[in-house]
């Protein structure tokens, strides 16, 4: 019995590598370069991409469970159909895929409206799965630390509907166990869809207070301005689809923002046995690393 991740050397994946090892999973990694995986002891090391079937169809051999992982690239929604197909063909059923909150609802943004995709793929094919629906990760925000750091400005267009931030290490430790669950299972469990949030719903205006609280000096929210952030993006080499993707994901930000529902905070404190991180302890550990 053995659980294949996916995008095992990306923010999510080691997590989800060091979560299912410490907790004794028999683990194959998909990487593309076996040199610089730097995976833990353990871990059996595939070399591999989403986009060539041979060393795909090797890779999902012999595995019971599957942990589908897609980056953001211009082919995501590609990579997803064809690793959902060969593990249809390698015999696989259960399998736990990273989708994003409010894929549904984002229906114009790119990676979304691919994510949301794959979801009715793996519902229409009858797999036994579970859809796991990240919000934004407050990780994300290591990118524009300096920003927050040198010019007292919170640069995010994330606007006042608020976003449910979680950190990476809590999505790699829940995706973690529910591939555990499922693995271990007498018999495969039903279909699923769980959506991943932290415990506070932020606005940029509360995310700016928080930096100000932990830095003892103002930061000031910079404002709901997606064009801009679009432009800088670009001016920082991020290819244009990429800068267009993300200020159309911002522009819903601002237009409904990315709320939990009654119920899901509960639902992952109790998985996790613990309380989910925060953005405040997150920005603590960025400031004092700084």
């Amino acid at each position: 019995m053995t659980i294949l991740v996916t995008g095992a050397t990306g923010t999510v994946g080691r997590h989800v590598i060091n979560h299912l090892v410490q907790r004794g999973a028999d683990v194959r990694a998909l990487v593309r370069d076996p040199v610089k995986a730097e995976l833990p002891a353990g871990v059996t090391v595939v070399q591999g991409d989403l986009l060539d079937v041979d060393t795909l169809r090797n890779a999902l051999s012999g595995i019971s469970t599957l942990f589908l992982l897609n980056a953001v690239v211009p082919d995501e929604f590609t990579q997803a159909l064809i690793a959902l197909n060969l593990a249809r063909e390698a015999g696989i059923e259960r399998i736990v895929y990273l989708s994003v909150i409010h894929s549904d609802l984002y229906v114009n943004v790119p990676h979304f409206a691919g994510k949301f995709g794959v979801e009715r793929m793996i519902e229409g094919m009858g797999f036994n799965a579970t859809i796991l629906r990240p919000a934004y990760f407050m990780n994300n925000d290591v990118l524009i630390k300096d920003v927050v750091l040198g010019y007292g400005i919170y640069p995010m267009p994330i606007g006042a509907k608020g976003l449910a931030m979680i950190d990476a290490a809590d999505i790699g430790e829940i995706a973690a166990l529910e591939l555990i669950r499922r693995e271990r299972s007498s018999t495969p469990l039903p279909f699923d869809r769980i959506n991943l949030v932290g415990p506070e719903t932020l606005t940029g205006a509360d995310v700016a207070a928080i930096w100000s609280e932990i830095l003892g000096r103002p930061v000031a929210y910079g404002g709901d301005d997606t064009g801009a952030f679009e432009q800088n993006l670009r001016q920082q080499h991020v290819p244009s689809w990429m800068a267009f993707d993300m200020r159309l994901m911002c522009d819903r930000f601002l237009d409904i923002g990315m709320r939990p529902e009654t119920g899901d905070i509960d639902r992952l404190t109790k998985r996790l046995g613990r309380p989910l991180r925060s953005y405040r302890d997150f920005a603590a550990r960025i400031a004092a690393s700084a």
